[in-house]
């Protein structure tokens, strides 16, 4: 899921707004929303998007990624990063690189959840 249609900046809230992306992107990483490997927008295009001013959002990012939501690879980009204890973390990032893998496929979501649900079973 896009993570610019998760969050709902209130104009009228108390909370500054790097707080408010700050929060909102929490709740979703927490929720499951956004799952561990997913690409974040570059602040810039998340500041154009949410109109706010790119120092912001770079903000909200330096504090996710101090908090350990999310990851900046350089010039990759920022990513989300796995939550959980090791072995869910070790999952995630498995199930990560599945996901790759299936879209370079070309396969749909139920032929990839069919082969998931043979190899568990086997």
């Amino acid at each position: 899921m896009d993570v610019r249609s998760l969050i709902a900046l209130d104009p009228a809230s108390a909370a500054p707004p790097f707080e408010q992306v700050r929060s909102q992107v929490m709740d979703a990483v927490s929720s499951g929303a956004l799952v561990a490997g997913s690409r974040m927008p570059t602040v810039r295009r998340l500041a154009d998007d949410l109109g706010l001013a790119p120092g912001t959002v770079a903000r909200a990012y330096r504090e996710l990624e101090a908090s350990g939501f999310i990851e900046t690879r350089g010039r990759n980009g920022s990513f989300v990063s796995p939550q959980g204890d090791a072995a869910v973390q070790q999952a995630q990032r498995a199930a990560t690189a599945f996901a790759e893998q299936i879209r370079s496929l070309n396969l749909d979501v139920d032929q990839a959840l069919a082969l998931v649900s043979a190899a568990l079973r086997a």
